[in-house]
């Protein structure tokens, strides 16, 4: 079996091509930068370098493979509309279109958790049904792909979508960084009681839930999966391990949730207002990440991808904190 996979210079799309050519798979990757993806190329993956936002090329990625995971799309919950409109929509759809026209079998889509959220707590979340509204251009963003996934179905493509909690391994740039970054600058606090449970996923666990996605029965078709370490814990104390790994000081400080919520407002519109509109080192999105309850019911992915967690979490975040000492 041939598999293409995208945003294959990324660290889950980079993690899965890895793991795919371990287990004897012929690879195809596509990314951004050549020297993301130089790993694959030893390992015997063919590279395509190129932007999915060109249709054409999207085509030509799926001339001769079986099957597309497609990880790429745009990162994070800040940015221009208009951009996660190209790099996630309409990359997507690109994909999907070259899918069809080169008579691809199956097409797994990386989608992400952050779909569900809606400002509250929230325990045991399932598949459906999904929110009306989303709490900005990147979840949105993120839906509209899915959807555009979902409606090649009927056209004869087979599909599966993935929505994992936030993904924790070595390569991971986008959760922990920015904590270790206020840690180190004394610029974080434990968000409202510091007691919110949530759920992660190690990044080992998220491959083979991948992998399974690529060999599932017909049955498995068509539907959306959660997938998670199916183990809620204290965000904090995941925090405060990691910096304990690094040799850090904890997190001792505590600051409410309105307030939180406040300064990201304030930061938000202060980097709209600022050139080049810079990421805000605390967010809306943020406030409410750290202080809610976030946990997913993972019991389709079990039954029908025989989905099992191996990894444990602190397994996961053992492999990042040597990653990470080791940059």
């Amino acid at each position: 079996m041939k598999i293409l996979v995208t945003g294959a210079s990324g660290f889950i799309g980079g993690r899965f091509a890895r793991h795919a050519l371990e287990q004897g798979f012929e690879v195809r990757v596509n990314g951004r930068r050549a020297e993301g993806v130089a790993h694959l190329l030893r390992r015997g993956a063919q590279f395509v370098e190129g932007d999915l936002s060109d249709p054409h090329l999207a085509q030509r990625l799926c001339i001769g493979v079986d099957a597309v995971v497609h990880c790429a799309g745009a990162t994070g919950h800040w940015g221009r509309a208009q951009d996660f409109q190209q790099n996630t929509v309409q990359a997507t759809e690109n994909i999907v279109e070259g899918c069809l026209k080169e008579h691809v079998r199956r097409l797994v889509y990386l989608s992400c958790a952050s779909i569900y959220r809606n400002g509250r707590s929230q325990l045991a979340i399932k598949e459906e049904p999904l929110a009306r509204r989303f709490a900005d251009a990147a979840t949105r963003s993120r839906h509209l792909a899915e959807q555009k996934v979902f409606g090649a179905a009927e056209f004869g493509l087979e599909v599966i979508a993935l929505r994992p909690a936030t993904v924790i391994g070595a390569g991971d740039v986008s959760w922990l960084p920015p904590l270790i970054d206020l840690q180190a600058r004394r610029r974080l606090s434990i968000v409202g009681n510091g007691l919110n449970k949530v759920d992660f996923t190690s990044v080992h666990n998220l491959t083979e839930a991948l992998l399974s996605s690529v060999l599932a029965d017909p049955a498995a078709l068509g539907k959306a999966y959660n997938i998670s370490n199916d183990t809620p814990i204290p965000l904090w104390d995941v925090v405060n391990y990691a910096l304990r790994q690094l040799q850090m000081s904890q997190v001792t400080r505590y600051r409410g949730y309105r307030s939180t919520w406040l300064k990201g407002a304030v930061n938000e519109g202060a980097c709209l207002l600022w050139p080049g509109r810079p990421r805000p080192r605390w967010s809306r999105h943020g406030a409410h990440s750290l202080n809610a309850d976030f946990t997913l019911d993972i019991a389709r992915a079990r039954h029908y991808l025989d989905y099992q967690p191996q990894t444990t979490l602190w397994a996961a975040l053992d492999e990042f904190c040597a990653w990470w000492q080791a940059q």
